[in-house]
């Protein structure tokens, strides 16, 4: 499976390296946030990488609502706990949930179903910064701290119509920016498409903090610096 490569699982106990993090964040999910480098200080395992892992464990499901509940490093070792038979979560030694998801119990196990999920979602979030974010706090004049940009995701909702599909893509259908104070409220809604037909919907949501007013030299070299930053990655 895709996402097989990027952590171990020994006796149900899974863990992920710094390594296999960085290389899911980068070389999957298109996303170069520093907090993903090997060598980051503050680093933490890529939520979109936590919730690939469970998926491939719960399979797909008509229904999926995702909470992210908590960081993980890579010194965190994590198990499945099954809390009923429509919602299961990745938990710490601490038995803290991580990732949580609440599903419809019609799971399909089939690798290429769920590989298909896990690429088509990991390759649209990667894409929130700087295409979609930008233009929603251009909108709503204000920004992020540009010394400590603080994206965090919060929840997800996914609802098939349909799991019979043979080449699933997913294509953003709106997004929503609630201001409250230093802080914002982002929705990002979207489409899973099969060639013509839609197959599924969903929306995601995330957390901005520390909003401050807008700067538009600020944000181009916010912008800049991120952009240069992934193409000498990406050349690397």
């Amino acid at each position: 499976m895709l996402v097989t490569p990027f952590f171990q699982s020994s006796n149900g106990v899974l863990s992920f390296t710094r390594e296999q993090g960085s290389e899911f964040a980068k070389d999957i999910a298109n996303d170069f946030n520093p907090i993903h480098d090997v060598d980051a200080k503050r680093f933490c395992i890529p939520g979109d990488l936590l919730f690939s892992v469970l998926l491939s464990q719960v399979g797909i499901c008509r229904e999926l609502d995702v909470n992210f509940a908590g960081m993980v490093t890579d010194q965190t070792r994590l198990t499945v706990a099954t809390e009923c038979v429509r919602k299961s979560s990745l938990v710490d030694e601490n038995g803290k949930p991580c990732l949580n998801i609440e599903h419809s119990n019609d799971g399909l196990t089939s690798p290429k179903l769920i590989d298909q999920l896990t690429a088509a979602y990991v390759a649209f979030s990667g894409e929130s910064f700087p295409h979609i974010l930008v233009p929603l706090m251009a909108e709503h004049q204000v920004m992020i701290n540009p010394d400590r940009p603080i994206v965090m995701y919060t929840d997800m909702k996914i609802r098939f119509d349909d799991l019979n599909f043979n080449s699933l893509a997913l294509r953003m259908s709106g997004s929503e920016l609630d201001v409250m104070g230093k802080r914002g409220n982002v929705r990002l809604k979207f489409e899973f498409v099969d060639g013509q037909r839609v197959v599924g919907r969903g929306e995601k949501q995330m957390v901005l903090s520390g909003l401050r007013a807008y700067e538009q030299t600020s944000i181009d070299e916010l912008v800049a610096d991120y952009s240069q930053r992934k193409n000498r990655l990406v050349a690397a």
